[in-house]
């Protein structure tokens, strides 16, 4: 009867022919049907160890008799409201699983089939803006491709952050250990980045305090964490200053820092930096999205690793990755 009507409640005694109700308990728990139905017990035993036996079987409130009237029913609502409010519970449960899912996927999606175009019209635009000049277009046609190209870089960096961390929510990204020397990666980035410094008149430089850090780690990580704050610290210094990128040992630890002299950052924001996913802007008027510093947290982390940042507000910012040495 139970598995056919699948009640709300069951009140159930103790002494009955043929199976008592402690067997029945044991029964009804077994069963997937109506393993999650509350028992209460009506009982004439009140022993301790027959309460605990009842709870042991799955009661979830115990009744001696004789019983009041007006306690039964109030036992029984405060089950009843607990089945509503689990019901209520495994509903919005659900409901939010399936709207995760649909969130990673669409993220997934965006970031997927947006990436691979953006990555050919990013590279069209590289090409254009180191084989043409001003004189030869025109500054106002120069200044708009110029422009062009530096937002789809932005964007494309957006996206390849975007489709990261979506893995990495969804446990689609793995970490792929290996080892290599940490200056290999500094090296690769500093490369990348030096023109982009240039388009903004800053000077990069790259400062080797310890030479052959190994570690054991992911390298596509670290270059993206690396890579990350050094687009930051682009975007959030004025023409004509400098950023440097030191590389040093902290403990047990390769530190790979991003130094600049920008804008710095305000003493109340510094704690959630990695947390919050805060929109802020650069000094050319460059929007980040935040999620950025969120994935160097957590690629740092997965890595055994932390991040951290040191600002004085109108003087810069240091940004560092820190990263396991390679055990002899």
């Amino acid at each position: 009867t139970a598995k056919k009507e699948h009640p709300d409640l069951i009140l159930l005694d103790v002494m009955m022919p043929d199976i008592s109700g402690f067997d029945t308990a044991t029964e009804l728990k077994k069963s997937p049907e109506t393993s999650d139905i509350p028992i209460i017990f009506l009982t004439a035993l009140n022993s301790p160890a027959d309460l605990v036996h009842g709870f042991q079987v799955g009661a979830n409130d115990f009744l001696t008799k004789p019983f009041n009237k007006e306690e039964l029913i109030m036992r029984v609502m405060h089950q009843i409201s607990l089945v509503a409010a689990k019901r209520i519970i495994v509903q919005q449960n659900e409901e939010l699983r399936r709207t995760i899912n649909n969130r990673d996927k669409m993220y997934s999606v965006i970031a997927h089939d947006l990436r691979s175009p953006m990555a050919s019209i990013r590279m069209v635009l590289n090409l254009v803006v180191q084989t043409v000049s001003p004189e030869a277009i025109g500054p106002e046609m120069f200044y708009l491709i110029d422009k062009a190209n530096k937002e789809t870089e932005e964007t494309h960096d957006l996206l390849d952050n975007l489709l990261k961390w979506t893995k990495s929510q969804t446990g689609r990204l793995k970490v792929a250990y290996q080892d290599f020397d940490v200056i290999d990666v500094v090296t690769g980035v500093y490369g990348i980045f030096t023109m982009i410094a240039e388009t903004k008149k800053i000077a990069l430089t790259m400062e080797e305090n310890v030479a052959g850090l190994k570690v054991r780690a992911d390298k596509d990580m670290l270059n993206t964490v690396v890579r990350n704050f050094l687009s930051n610290a682009i975007k959030f210094t004025p023409e004509g200053s400098a950023i440097e990128i030191i590389v040093d040992k902290k403990d047990d630890f390769a530190k790979i820092s991003i130094r600049d002299h920008g804008v710095g950052i305000a003493p109340d924001r510094i704690e959630g930096l990695f947390h919050k996913g805060e929109t802020t802007y650069g000094t050319n008027n460059e929007e980040g999205s935040g999620l950025g510093l969120q994935l160097c947290k957590d690629f740092a982390e997965k890595n055994g690793g932390d991040v951290m940042v040191e600002s004085v507000l109108g003087e810069g910012s240091t940004f560092s990755v820190l990263v396991p040495l390679l055990k002899n």
